[in-house]
């Protein structure tokens, strides 16, 4: 572990998602924090307010990572697409992340006008605000699944383990198949799936509510 010489909150912010990367968000605590960066707990608090604070800093890290120009450019279908990439690529790399920033309280402001971004164009599309909302939510949480699932140990199911009676399942572990149980797959049928549903139900302007 290389020591930091020099402390900022910028630094703090590398360091704590360092060590949630290598440890969980569980392990992130301030004094863990103190400890990586060779400081006095007391000290961290002249950059970052509390946990919570450095927490927000960590999310607003990762949405600039996440890409929102498509709904400024593209029709919502397609907007919606590149966001799912660029958002799946953004917490792919940082899966520890997630269960984190998803149990605490939003108020990093680049995510609250990232969101505003993707539901003031979902709304200008034609679709009704609480089922813009409502799309928003959908997609986030498939991604958001298949972050973590691309993570998961390359050898968590393989058709040896399978038993025997068990015959569908064990066939579709069949190594000849490629890619048929890979993460990415199972992200692309997804996400083509949702956004196909979405379109029919955008064309037909029943929303969410029918």
């Amino acid at each position: 572990m290389e020591i930091v010489t020099r402390v900022n909150r910028d630094q703090l912010v590398t360091t704590a998602l360092e060590l949630i990367d290598e440890e969980g968000g569980e392990a992130l605590s301030m004094r863990a924090l103190a400890k990586r960066v060779d400081r006095q707990v007391s000290s961290l608090y002249n950059h970052v307010a509390s946990r919570g604070d450095l927490i927000e800093a960590v999310r607003a890290r990762i949405v600039e990572e996440i890409d929102t120009r498509a709904f400024a450019a593209e029709p919502w279908d397609a907007a919606l697409e590149a966001w799912a990439r660029s958002y799946l690529a953004a917490f792919a790399a940082h899966p520890n992340v997630i269960l984190l920033l998803a149990t605490t309280p939003i108020r990093d402001v680049s995510t609250l006008g990232m969101y505003d971004r993707v539901i003031g164009a979902l709304v200008e599309a034609g679709w009704p605000v609480g089922d813009a909302v409502a799309v928003m939510r959908t997609v986030e949480a498939h991604v958001l699944g298949s972050a973590i699932d691309i993570v998961a140990p390359g050898d968590l199911l393989e058709q040896g383990s399978v038993p025997s009676e068990h015959a569908a399942f064990r066939a579709a572990l069949d190594p000849s198949l490629g890619d048929a149980f890979g993460a990415r797959r199972a992200f692309e049928i997804g996400l083509a799936a949702l956004l196909a549903g979405l379109r029919v139900r955008h064309a037909a302007g029943a929303g969410l509510h029918a």
